[in-house]
């Protein structure tokens, strides 16, 4: 007798329960959508009015959730665990899939912050897929952080290009100074954020970073690269200030589309080094007069001549090929040799760096410098690195050296430019560098080549 009534009241009940968690979703959405854009007003504030001369709001928003998100994830460990990785805190067009071609070539690198300013010139004359690793520790990860967010922000070619991942001591933890407007102060263009990290060279000299913190250059090579083969089938491993010839990118994939590389074979690119007051050549034919009046010399040629000899400059230079150099061509190809240190351009796939190697002195002997421990007196050893050109000869890789390709390193590298714990970094990894020899014999037992 009394059922219907109990159904109404049951009904009302469920009807008023209905409209409060109705009314909890707005709630909740209006507070989403309050908190977004208080979050977008937080950062757009950094860098005030000027912000909306950079980036448009959804790609400051985006650029500013992939970092973000990041962070949060607190890094990866390397496989020491003394280092923590930030991956694609900044993420380009080209790995976010919003450009449609696929490039064969990319370029990875790596820097510390005092050195970062030197990825504007690069990203001038490589106009392709870049990507780079740096290394930061202290308060430096937030500067790091703040600024390749500002990049994001005013430069719409690093947007376009850059791919970038924080490397910093696995006791630390990056995070964006959300709070901290000192490092976007006066900020307002791309020009200007370039301006601030050119204001932190010279605060370090080299990679002498102090505090008992290494540079872990070998890490950083291998994330860049790693990060790069994920959208190119080719990756040129290059220091910050080592820039290219021009149009690199294009020329190598129309090498590609005339001439299949064989197996196992990585593609040689003669390096130089220029006084710093000469503009860096942009061509063969512009190398090549800097070269014959002195201006422009091999690479290490002061410091070690024997380390790029092996590429044979005079036959490079004196190299005639069809089409006077229009086309990129192999002009010759090479066994390697001790102690050559060839940069190069390899396929996907090749041995990573030994990541036991840091800082200054036989970092990248685990790849080319194998007699070194038994030179006297001790080499001042280049702070740069290859992919493991000593195992890749080990493994029966072949060394083609391209034609009219060439990297140039800003100024002449001179002894003395070093910092003051060198000498010692170099004694201690000549001995991790036998024992890396002996790892190699483990490694490929059936080779009859030895570094």
């Amino acid at each position: 007798m009394h059922l219907p009534k109990n159904c109404s009241l049951f009904k009302m009940a469920l009807g008023a329960l209905a409209a409060v968690a109705l009314l909890q979703l707005l709630y909740l959405s209006f507070l989403s959508r309050l908190h977004g854009r208080q979050q977008r007003y937080r950062y757009s504030e950094l860098f005030g009015a000027a912000a909306r001369r950079g980036a448009r709001p959804a790609q400051r928003d985006a650029h500013k959730e992939r970092l973000k998100f990041s962070l949060a994830t607190g890094g990866i460990f390397d496989g020491s665990g003394q280092y923590r990785v930030y991956k694609n805190l900044l993420q380009s067009d080209f790995s976010a899939g919003r450009r449609p071609e696929a490039p064969a070539l990319a370029l990875a690198t790596h820097t510390s912050i005092n050195n970062l300013h030197q990825l504007g010139p690069l990203l001038e004359r490589w106009q392709a897929p870049l990507s780079v690793a740096v290394f930061a520790h202290g308060a430096d990860a937030r500067l790091a952080t703040a600024l390749a967010y500002a990049l994001s922000v005013f430069c719409p070619g690093v947007r376009a290009l850059v791919d970038l991942h924080l490397v910093c001591p696995s006791g630390e933890a990056a995070s964006f100074p959300a709070e901290d407007r000192a490092p976007f102060a006066g900020l307002g263009d791309c020009g200007g954020v370039w301006a601030r990290l050119e204001a932190q060279r010279g605060r370090l000299r080299n990679y002498a970073l102090g505090g008992n913190v290494s540079y872990p250059n070998n890490l950083l090579r291998n994330v860049a690269r790693g990060a790069a083969e994920e959208g190119a089938p080719y990756v040129l491993v290059a220091d910050v200030d080592m820039v290219p010839s021009a149009d690199l990118p294009r020329l190598f994939l129309g090498l590609l589309r005339r001439r299949r590389p064989a197996p196992r074979e990585v593609f040689v690119v003669p390096a130089f080094e220029i006084r710093h007051a000469r503009r860096v050549p942009a061509a063969k034919a512009e190398l090549l007069q800097l070269y014959q009046v002195g201006e422009v010399r091999p690479f290490y040629e002061e410091l070690c001549p024997r380390c790029q000899a092996p590429t044979n400059y005079s036959q490079w230079v004196n190299w005639r090929g069809r089409g006077a150099g229009a086309e990129l061509e192999v002009a010759y190809t090479l066994a390697w040799t001790d102690p050559w240190e060839p940069f190069y351009i390899g396929a996907r796939g090749l041995p990573p760096f030994d990541e036991s190697f840091r800082q200054y002195g036989f970092n990248r002997i685990s790849q080319s410098l194998p007699s070194l421990p038994l030179l006297s007196p001790p080499l001042s050893v280049s702070p740069l690195s290859l992919p493991q050109a000593c195992e890749l000869h080990v493994a029966g890789y072949r060394f083609s050296v391209l034609s009219s390709a060439f990297l140039v390193h800003r100024g002449f590298k001179v002894a003395g430019e070093f910092h003051a714990q060198k000498e010692e970094e170099n004694r201690q990894n000549r001995v991790l560098f036998r024992r890396f020899k002996e790892g190699l014999k483990a490694k490929y037992p059936s080779s009859t080549r030895r570094c």
